[in-house]
């Protein structure tokens, strides 16, 4: 079944340099393999690729979240902070915004998340309790 295998974010970007200083430099993802027009790059138990595109940043939505333990959410985000990264907010129901950091109530239970551009506006989202 192809639901058993691990899906891989593809992530169009302008300038694959520029691109890299973000993903290795801000975000300290480990790069993998050059590949023909970008790289890969491991996360967790999977991946993403970037790569050079004439549409990059064209694209509205979230284009890759990543789960964080919630122990290490409020350590990222400050790093984050520290590193020139400006938060989004979005109008959503049933979500309260402190300081770009959304709380979403579910039950019992709740998550928090931050949304965020790399260099090309591809949004990229953080959070816990997703899975």
């Amino acid at each position: 079944m192809i639901g058993d295998h691990t899906p891989v974010p593809t992530l169009g970007v302008k300038d694959l340099g520029k691109a890299r200083e973000f993903y290795e430099g801000v975000l300290g993802l480990e790069p993998g393999p050059d590949m023909p027009g970008g790289v890969a790059y491991k996360a967790g138990s999977g991946g993403l690729f970037v790569y050079e595109s004439e549409f990059a940043g064209t694209n509205q939505a979230t284009a890759m979240m990543m789960e964080l333990p919630e122990d290490q959410f409020d350590d990222h985000i400050s790093d984050l902070r520290g590193k020139g990264v400006s938060f989004e907010t979005y109008d959503m129901p049933e979500t309260e915004w402190q300081d770009g950091v959304a709380t979403m109530n579910m039950g019992d239970s709740s998550f928090r998340s931050v949304w965020f551009k790399d260099p090309d506006g591809n949004i990229l989202n953080l959070g816990t309790g997703m899975g």
